[in-house]
Formats: structure tokens, C-alpha cells, sequence
């Protein structure tokens, strides 16, 4: 059957072909009789057609976002995380493996975080990431650049942070970019926030920030989930900036809003990353270092806005209660 002729089919027109009128030879019974056969089977069809179409569209999404035509990720080596990072804070809530992966973790007396060995100017940063399942609300983990600890309160990044949830719900997946400034207490973030098509606590999955001189990307396993272009300096970072990532409390708005607290009865709450993907300019790199450039194919472009149908949850553009003044990139 083919459930889109019939849906262009005129519902009055569709009756009467399924269900002719009787002939006017027949009794008032008969005629009552094949009149409410004909209304039963037609809501039975109708019902069915509704069914179809439901499922069509539920195995479409199912399938996952349109080929993005290209893999970024795999121009870029996958290396150990000693080769990138070292330990920032919570050294003994972090564990090394002999396969270069690195497991942190929260529990009640602390987090974890890391950092990179080099600041870059731009480049490819990748990692791939198996989350905890369960009750993790207010638990953030991240993958970021920042360089805010050197401009305090003047400061640019980049995140990926996965904001945790309670037992039922998914994953959110926050992207973000701040510009020169957050420590003032008037916090100007560019937050664009997503689901996934798949459960990040299964297995591992690869994130990225492709930071170009004119673009910001965010992938989840090579698909691009977001493009931030450069349109002035003013709402672009431009200053180097080191790689970190963390795991930490932030039950103050990481779940709905802080409605979820961390809850340490469920500790600790664990993070695992491996394949660390980094390919950049670094700050110590001459002019020589030529930057990716950036854009994206029709392609990447068709599966970002499958994605941002589907499963984008919040945009920052569209939140009434924003000043729009401090974000004229909207």
C-alpha cells in the first residue's frame, strides 16, 4: 500500500470509493447493515493509515542524520591522552589505563579535570566519550577550550559539556561559546542545546570543536550538530586557548534548570574518555601553521538540519528572555 497517495486522496472521495453507495434496490437493513460495515472498516483503514505514517516517520528518524559526505575525524590521528594532557585538579579521582584512555570521576569530595600540554590558535579537537547511566543530575561532564586562566574575567570558550539527568530522561548535550568575558557576573553564553539519536551511555561516541578563523563546528560522531561563524571580532574568540576536560557538581542549573540536585548516594559518577584527536596551530607556531579552513558541504549542511529538527531543544536566538542587544549575531 501506498500510504502518501492515499493521504492526497480527498477523505470524502475515499469513502465513497471504499464504501459505494448500495443500491437503492436494497432493503433498509441491507442498507444499514453495508452503511455501518463501511464506517467500521473506514475507521479501521484510516486508524491503520495513521499507523503507517506514524511509523515512517518514527523509522526515519530511528536511522540516524543523512551521510554527512565526510569524515573529518579521519584526517586526524587518534593518540593516548599522555600525549595531549596532563592532570589539572583531583589527581586521585583519575586513572590512566595502558591503552592512553582516561577514566575521572565525582564523588563528595571531589572532581577531576585535565588540561593540554599546548594553547592553539585553532585546529581539530576530538575525543570520544562513554557517559554514566542512571541518576547523574547535576553531574557535568566536558570536553572545552578556554583560556580562562589567563584572562580571569576576560575570557573566550568553547564547550561541550554533557549535562546530567535522572533515570528516564536523556542526555542533554550543551554547546557553548563565550566571548572576552564571563567573570563580571553579566555571563553573555551562546548556549545551543541537544539530544542525541543514540543512548551516550552504551558506548563510546566521538565529539569534536572544529575551530577555523571563520567558523566554530560542533560534531557528534562526525555529523555537525552547529555552525558559529565568525561575523566581527567582537562575537568571535581570537586569543589561543588550551583543551581541558571535567567532570564536576553543578547541580545549581545543570538538570532542568538546578530542579535536580547531584544526589552522592549514587556516587561516584564516572566519565571515560579515549582516541584523543588534536590537530591545531599552536600559540608557539609561526605563521608557517596554515589553520583548516573552514564551511561546510551541502552534505554536512542537510544532516546539521536534520539534527537541529530533530533534536534540538534549546537555541539561545529564539529565548524571549534574552537581551538581544549583547548577542547581535542573532
Amino acid at each position: 500500500m501506498n500510504s502518501s497517495i492515499y493521504s492526497q486522496i480527498p477523505t470524502p472521495f475515499l469513502f465513497n470509493f471504499l464504501c459505494p453507495t448500495p443500491p437503492t434496490t436494497a432493503s433498509n437493513k441491507q442498507q444499514y447493515m453495508l452503511s455501518h460495515y463501511c464506517s467500521s472498516f473506514m475507521a479501521a483503514f484510516l486508524f491503520f493509515l495513521v499507523f503507517v505514517l506514524l511509523m515512517s516517520s518514527s523509522s526515519t528518524t530511528a536511522q540516524g542524520p543523512p551521510f554527512p559526505g565526510f569524515y573529518p575525524s579521519s584526517s586526524v590521528q587518534s593518540n593516548g591522552f599522555s600525549q595531549y594532557f596532563r592532570n589539572l585538579w583531583g589527581p586521585q579521582h583519575q586513572r590512566l589505563d595502558d591503552q592512553g584512555s582516561v577514566t575521572i570521576w565525582l564523588d563528595n569530595t571531589s572532581g577531576s579535570g585535565f588540561k593540554s600540554l599546548h594553547s592553539y590558535r585553532s585546529g581539530y579537537f576530538g575525543v570520544a566519550v562513554k557517559l554514566q547511566p542512571g541518576y547523574t543530575a547535576g553531574v557535568i561532564t566536558s570536553f572545552y577550550l578556554s583560556n580562562n586562566q589567563y584572562f580571569p574575567g576576560n575570557h573566550d570558550e568553547i564547550d561541550l559539556e554533557f549535562l546530567g539527568t535522572t533515570p528516564g530522561k536523556p542526555y542533554t548535550l550543551q554547546t557553548n561559546v563565550f566571548i572576552k568575558g564571563s567573570g563580571d557576573g553579566n555571563i553573555i553564553g551562546r548556549e545551543m542545546k541537544f539530544h542525541l539519536w543514540f543512548d551516550p551511555t552504551q558506548n563510546f561516541h566521538h565529539y569534536a570543536i572544529q575551530w577555523t578563523p571563520s567558523d566554530i563546528i560542533f560534531l557528534v560522531d562526525d555529523v555537525p550538530i552547529r555552525r558559529y561563524t565568525r561575523r566581527n571580532d567582537a562575537t568571535f574568540p581570537v586569543r589561543p586557548m588550551w583543551v581541558y576536560g571535567s567532570i564536576w557538581d553543578a547541580s545549581q542549573w545543570a538538570t532542568e534548570d538546578g530542579k535536580y540536585k547531584a544526589d552522592y548516594h549514587y556516587q561516584p559518577f564516572v566519565s571515560k574518555y579515549r582516541e584523543f584527536k588534536i590537530s591545531g596551530c599552536t600559540a608557539e607556531a609561526g605563521e608557517s601553521c596554515r589553520p583548516r579552513s573552514g564551511g561546510l558541504s551541502e552534505e554536512q549542511y542537510k544532516a546539521m538540519e536534520w539534527v537541529q529538527r530533530n533534536y534540538l531543544v534549546y537555541d539561545y536566538c529564539n529565548d524571549p528572555k534574552r537581551d538581544h542587544t549583547q548577542i547581535p549575531e542573532c
